[in-house]
């Protein structure tokens, strides 16, 4: 007969992600251990095998949940068939949404995804590089002649380049918070879409993903 799981266990399973993506935000992946993860759980650390069998899937968990969760973001605002400036507009308020509430795991995403294996790495990134997909379709609908040109991409990470390291200068003690921000960012790209004029070669379109430095 199957073990049967307790109530909270998944409860239980995103409390240590959460306490594991600040210890590896704070300290890196490869300085943690284990047992700092069981200590900041209050678990034994054969307790915390019962949930995660390494550090390794730990790692590979917080990458998934996260990248999934910002992929679903851009699934629903497509969805929503909203008018092109204001489709772009969601995408940016959502995802500063998402990442107040994930500053951790953000970072883990960004600087620690380097270090899954190949195959791990090739799904995470075949989300970033769709997510990065529906961000550009958005700017090509506000401006086609930047599509045509090539250029959708290479601004889409212009605009991820904006958002994706605020949390390595804004503090969550600050005047401004990540609601707050939202608009300005919009405002900024937006505003200087309109004067961005295609080169005579058009670009070669990027290839990269929204969490991770290449």
């Amino acid at each position: 007969m199957a073990r049967t799981r307790d109530p909270g266990y998944e409860d239980q399973r995103e409390m240590i992600l959460a306490h594991a993506a600040h210890l590896f935000a704070r300290q890196g992946y490869p300085a943690t251990s284990m047992n700092e993860v069981a200590e900041a759980c209050r678990f034994s650390k054969a307790n915390l095998y019962h949930y995660y069998r390494d550090k390794y899937q730990l790692l590979l968990s917080i990458a998934e949940v996260h990248v999934s969760r910002l992929h679903a973001v851009v699934r629903e605002v497509s969805a929503q068939k909203l008018p092109a400036e204001h489709e772009l507009r969601e995408l940016i308020r959502r995802f500063l949404e998402e990442y107040a509430d994930a500053r951790d795991a953000h970072r883990v995403l960004t600087e620690d995804v380097r270090f899954l294996e190949p195959k791990d790495r090739a799904r995470v990134l075949t989300k970033e590089r769709e997510i990065v997909a529906g961000f550009a379709l958005a700017v090509g609908r506000i401006h086609p002649h930047l599509r045509r040109a090539a250029l959708t991409k290479p601004l889409t990470m212009l605009l991820f380049g904006m958002i994706n390291w605020m949390f390595t200068w804004m503090s969550a003690e600050g005047p401004l918070d990540h609601e707050a921000m939202a608009p300005i960012v919009a405002d900024l790209f937006l505003g200087g879409l309109g004067a961005v004029k295609p080169p005579r070669q058009a670009a070669e379109p990027l290839s990269s993903a929204p969490g991770a430095r290449r």
